[in-house]
């Protein structure tokens, strides 16, 4: 059985899981097509105007998926953490994808550790019993599958970017070359679909580093350490991504050796605009270059890297007048 999973949203954090915990169940998985002009131009035709940038483009990687797998895993990801939410836009994504026509079947097993953390495996054996019937074969593919994703959480934390630890973990490359060390660091904050998809991000790392930095972000930081420093809120916030944002850009703020931030956002994402404008206070009272990107259909590389060169003559200016 073939089972495709879209490159969108989540993926960038779980996929090494799902991967795995399949794979050892006997299916073949198969990933949606790299992001491209024409993938996102599927999604916008069928996606509501209303949605943000990366919910349309999921509904782009969900449709190239078509004719490719028997089913497709798009799990309705209600909650990852106690008390905590994800997006409302995500808990409703496989509602709006089911309206398309020429799908295959949707796996949209229910995702809520709101109360309890128990409720992940009870997930993992409704969507398990689909492949098979042996408990305890779901059980052992589940066990191996957290094996796996806890390997592909140590090599984000040693400075590896997800495309770069993904390659180790599917042995496309041997080594773990971690990424050089520049004078200068830049801290990236922004959701992983945000800034790790190369066509909608406009291939914003490799630009940065190209510019001569070592580039930061908040999948380089153990959970701990940023909730630490997101507990500094007055109220805890309950969108666990938007509190993944806070705790990482505080931290990088106090950090010497991090000489500017770029906070990337999508435009039309609610809770990205309350966290990006505190983001914004704390750079501010931090005295560091901040530089606030919106992305949309719309977006222009021109004014990117407009605004982007502007961020790094600032960075330049300071540390040559040793500000």
């Amino acid at each position: 059985m073939k089972i495709g999973i879209p490159r969108v949203l989540l993926y960038y954090y779980y996929y090494p899981l799902w991967r795995v915990f399949f794979e050892e169940l006997g299916a073949e998985v198969v990933l949606s097509s790299r992001s491209t002009k024409g993938v996102l131009a599927k999604g916008l035709k069928s996606a509501v105007d209303e949605v943000c940038l990366p919910v349309k483009l999921a509904f782009g990687h969900v449709l190239d998926l078509a004719g490719k797998v028997d089913l497709i895993f798009l799990p309705r990801m209600v909650s990852v953490k106690k008390r905590e939410y994800i997006c409302p836009k995500f808990m409703g994504l496989p509602d709006m994808v089911r309206c398309l026509q020429g799908l295959p079947p949707l796996i949209d097993v229910n995702v809520n550790l709101y109360k309890k953390k128990s409720n992940a495996y009870a997930a993992v054996q409704e969507v398990g019993k689909i492949l098979t019937g042996n408990h305890l074969k779901i059980w052992m593919a589940y066990r191996r599958a957290l094996i796996v994703q806890n390997k592909y959480f140590r090599l984000l934390h040693l400075g590896l970017m997800p495309p770069e630890a993904l390659a180790i973990m599917e042995d496309r490359v041997k080594e773990e070359p971690l990424p050089e060390r520049e004078d200068m660091t830049i801290a990236l904050i922004g959701h992983p679909y945000n800034i790790y998809d190369s066509y909608i991000s406009m291939d914003l790392i490799d630009r940065v580093r190209a510019m001569g930095a070592t580039v930061v972000t908040a999948e380089h930081l153990a959970e701990n350490v940023v909730r630490r420093h997101a507990a500094r809120l007055p109220k805890k916030l309950f969108w666990t991504l938007g509190q993944r944002m806070i705790g990482a850009a505080c931290h990088y703020l106090e950090r010497p050796d991090v000489c500017g931030m770029v906070h990337v956002a999508a435009f039309g994402c609610g809770p990205d605009s309350m966290t990006g404008d505190l983001i914004e206070r704390y750079a501010r009272s931090a005295g560091k270059p901040f530089l606030n990107l919106t992305l949309d259909e719309h977006t222009g590389e021109a004014g990117v890297m407009t605004r982007l060169e502007a961020f790094w003559d600032m960075v330049n200016w300071r540390k040559a007048v040793g500000a």
